[in-house]
């Protein structure tokens, strides 16, 4: 359906008969229920809809008590200021009453309760996040940006600076969806804020860092949009590294559907203090920094072996560290390198074994006590082992432990 009538259609998530009768539950009394935001922007263009938010009239209170008498289940998950999320029949809806800023240290806002949409939509980041539709899918827009998804412009709501100031998340918000919703253009009086108001994203916690910046990187034009980010400082402003995009585009190439973490570490990962530093500044997960840790090991040891690389030098490197880890490693090393993988070099890494063929019980059948001893056997016979590039046959593997035994012995 076309942007010019102002309506969009209400089919998909949108047709949910759970999503009308809530709406009907909220718009009694005087009160009315809106669909705002993202759903009605992504109705618009014709991206997929993940989340429904509501925006009301009703107040906080009144929301939790009409839900509740209906049967359904109302969480305060924001009460304070004005959110409640409804579930219904087993899907979640985000209700929010309408709001006006009063306060905001660029974190946080004070808000009060309204009861009109227009100035509920001047308080919000984008005018395209700033649309509301009703239960029909007729689209109400108060700061122009139907105008703007026709265009695809994003543009901040009112004084650019202003809106920035209120929350500075803001500003890395402006960039991830101008990679999703511009295709890569940035607004010049947007970007001119952002370059003013950047030094508050040092006042934003790590978490919500981390969110943003991590869609960032899955967004669709996310190559243009680093490339500006990253010529302003603001990458490494955040990050404290310094964003090597070109080697992400690269990847990006040959691997379209490489993962938001394995994008970061061909943006700024070349060893493994690097992880260290992501670590504290984005507070990555446990297994989030694992990964990104056995990259940047990885990448460590590709930068010091000679080129071109043989595959039996890749061989050895993808049975110590893995095939996942190294085929994602070499994959960075090349688009840096700007290189193409050979085909002998993917071989080598898919015929690496992943399990030794020495192991303590064959050891301790041979006499040797658990120990450190033990260990040492192991680890000489695994190197012997591969520098013989890995042989299966029984007696060669009987040679090879034997002289790694020998060798243990004498040291």
């Amino acid at each position: 359906m076309s942007i010019s009538n102002r309506r969009i259609v209400m089919t998909g998530p949108l047709a949910e008969p759970s999503l009308h009768r809530l709406m009907q539950v909220l718009a009694v009394e005087g009160d009315r229920a809106m669909i705002v935001g993202g759903a009605v922007r992504n109705a618009l263009i014709g991206y997929p809809i993940s989340d429904i938010d509501l925006a009301t009239s009703a107040l906080p209170e009144m929301v939790m008590d009409r839900v509740t008498r209906a049967g359904m289940r109302a969480i305060p998950t924001g009460i304070e200021h004005g959110t409640v999320t409804v579930v219904v029949e087993g899907h979640s809806y985000e209700v929010t009453t309408l709001r006006e800023d009063i306060e905001t240290d660029g974190r946080r806002a004070t808000v009060r309760f309204g009861k009109e949409f227009s100035k509920d939509a001047l308080r919000r980041d984008f005018t395209i996040n700033a649309l509301y539709a009703d239960s029909l899918g007729v689209v109400s827009d108060h700061v122009g940006g139907l105008d703007d998804i026709l265009f695809r412009r994003v543009r901040f709501i009112g004084n650019a600076h202003q809106r920035i100031r209120e929350d500075y998340l803001r500003i890395l918000r402006f960039f991830r969806f101008s990679a999703d919703y511009a295709n890569g253009k940035l607004d010049t009086l947007g970007l001119k804020a952002v370059e003013d108001e950047k030094g508050g994203l040092q006042s934003l916690s790590a978490e919500r860092v981390r969110a943003e910046l991590l869609k960032l990187l899955l967004a669709r034009q996310t190559i243009p949009v680093l490339k500006a980010m990253a010529n302003r400082g603001i990458f490494d402003l955040i990050v404290g590294l310094p964003a090597n995009v070109e080697a992400l585009d690269l990847l990006l190439k040959h691997d379209p559907g490489a993962d938001a973490l394995l994008r970061l570490a061909a943006l700024c990962v070349h060893k493994p203090d690097d992880v260290l530093l992501l670590k504290e500044r984005l507070r990555l997960s446990n297994a989030e920094t694992d990964r990104l840790m056995q990259l940047g090991q990885a990448l460590t040891r590709l930068a010091g072996l000679h080129h071109p690389l043989t595959p039996l030098a890749i061989r050895k490197m993808a049975f110590r560290m893995g095939r996942r880890t190294l085929l994602e490693a070499l994959g960075i090393e090349a688009a840096r390198r700007n290189y193409r993988i050979s085909a002998d070099l993917f071989t080598a890494i898919g015929g690496a074994p992943t399990v030794s063929p020495f192991t303590g019980e064959i050891l301790i059948k041979r006499g040797i006590a658990p120990g450190p001893e033990l260990g040492e056997i192991i680890r000489r016979a695994e190197e012997l082992w591969m520098d013989a590039d890995f042989p299966s046959e029984p007696q060669r593997l009987t040679m090879i432990l034997t002289e790694a035994m020998a060798l243990a012995h004498l040291s």
